[in-house]
C-alpha cells in the first residue's frame, strides 16, 4: 500500500471517528492548506492548481456557513456567517485578481478561526472526559 493510500485512509478514519467538534477544526484545517495551495499555484501561474483548490476552499466555506445552528448559536452564529459570507465573497473574486496578499489574508483569518475552535474544541473534550 503507497504512502499516499495509507495517508488517505488514515484520513477517511479520523473524519468518520471524530466528535462534531473536530469536524469543524478539521474544515478549517483544509481551508487553510486550500488556500495556501491556491496561493503557491497563483505565484506559480498554475492556473487548473489554483482553480481547483478557490474552489475547495469555497466549499468549505459553504460547508461551514450551511451547518450553522442559529436557533443555538445566537450571536455568534450570526457573525460566523458574517465572516463565512465575506470569505465566500473574496474567494469568488481574488482569483480573477490573481492577488496573493489577499490569499495570504484570507489563509490567516481561517487560522485565526480554527485556532479558536480547536481551543474550544479541546474545552469541550476536557469537560466530556471530567463529566
Amino acid at each position: 500500500m503507497s504512502y499516499a493510500s495509507q495517508a488517505s485512509n488514515y484520513r477517511e478514519l479520523e473524519v468518520l471517528s471524530a466528535s462534531p467538534e473536530r469536524l469543524v477544526v478539521l474544515l478549517y484545517d483544509g481551508l487553510v492548506v486550500q488556500l495556501e495551495r491556491a496561493r503557491l499555484a497563483t505565484e506559480r501561474q498554475h492556473l487548473e492548481g489554483q482553480v481547483v483548490a478557490l474552489s475547495k476552499a469555497r466549499a468549505i466555506v459553504g460547508e461551514l456557513l450551511a451547518t450553522l445552528d442559529f436557533e443555538q448559536g445566537g450571536e455568534i452564529a450570526d457573525r460566523l456567517a458574517s465572516i463565512y459570507q465575506y470569505l465566500l465573497l473574496e474567494l469568488v473574486d481574488v482569483g480573477r485578481r490573481g492577488d496573493t496578499a489577499l490569499m495570504r489574508r484570507l489563509g490567516g483569518i481561517a487560522a485565526e478561526l480554527r485556532d479558536g475552535f480547536a481551543g474550544a474544541a479541546e474545552q469541550v473534550a476536557t469537560v466530556k472526559l471530567s463529566a
